[in-house]
């Protein structure tokens, strides 16, 4: 039987990943100690790497697909596929940025000013082209963690990644610049990509788990609508597309049924209910197949 070797990510990405891969259909059980993950498909055979090395195990063929960041793909310089993002990280569905962070009374306002400065991060040479891009020479130092407090004593400045910003305001640092924006890809070996059905079995991969993502944030909403009303409560909905409008017993009313953020149901519920909406349930979504 056909497999594809997949890795999965451990660290900081290892439970989101997880948890997408459990919401698109796939069941990955981990033991205690153990790099080698269970998987409910007898046609993927899973590895735990590091985000940081997948690219360059995918690059050799040890394995055939990864998931990992595209800064990791950058980094490391590894001639890979990027198939696909999937656009997700630690904390929430979102990309990262890598920051150029200073002390909060630095100052180093802008890239010039790092001439001959010590930064300290773990993606030295993203660091390097950047400053090479700003014409810039400093020296640039790797990082094997905690490099938030390693200014000022250690270094003037350093790269760091960041979702929302707030370790590096916990730690009294101020962002003078953008280095990179990335997001979570999924990553093929090239030899392994031509083979029709690698290829294809990661094509339907990708398909579920961005379904997955797709639905994370949303939820469905149906309801019932004289049809006297129903222009009144369109005007409230959003919708994916266009709402899906159905005939009931009674033809005087319409059941209504869409997709919307989840984020504005408090919102809208109301506005629903004033423009007499009747029947309304809000239900979870698994999977949005656009």
């Amino acid at each position: 039987m056909s497999r594809l070797k997949l890795g999965i990510p451990k660290g900081s990405l290892q439970d989101a990943t997880l948890d997408l891969f459990s919401r698109a259909g796939w069941k990955i059980t981990l033991g205690s100690r153990s790099y080698v993950p269970a998987i409910d498909d007898a046609e993927i055979e899973c590895l735990l790497v590091r985000a940081q090395e997948m690219a360059r195990y995918v690059e050799s063929g040890a394995l055939d697909a990864g998931i990992t960041g595209h800064d990791w793909v950058v980094e490391t310089g590894a001639a890979v596929e990027e198939l696909s993002e999937l656009v997700y990280a630690k904390q929430r569905l979102a990309r990262v940025r890598w920051v150029l962070a200073v002390p909060e009374d630095s100052a180093i306002r802008e890239p010039r000013h790092l001439e001959g400065k010590v930064i300290a991060t773990e993606v030295v040479h993203i660091t390097e082209s950047y400053l090479a891009k700003h014409g810039v020479k400093a020296r640039v130092e790797f990082s094997w963690g905690a490099t938030e407090v390693k200014v000022p004593q250690l270094a003037d400045a350093i790269v760091e990644v960041t979702e929302t910003g707030s370790s590096l305001r916990a730690n009294r640092l101020r962002i003078v610049d953008t280095v990179l924006e990335s997001a979570t890809v999924f990553i093929m070996n090239r030899t392994t990509a031509a083979d029709s059905w690698k290829r294809e079995k990661a094509g339907n991969l990708i398909l579920m788990l961005q379904g997955a993502i797709a639905a994370a944030s949303r939820v469905g909403l149906l309801l019932n609508v004289h049809r006297d009303n129903l222009t009144a409560v369109l005007g409230v909905l959003p919708a994916l597309k266009n709402p899906t409008i159905s005939a009931l017993s009674d033809p005087d009313w319409v059941a209504v049924n869409t997709i919307i953020e989840e984020a504005v149901v408090r919102q809208i519920l109301p506005k629903l209910k004033a423009a007499k909406a009747q029947g309304i349930v809000e239900y979870p979504l698994n999977k949005i197949v656009l």
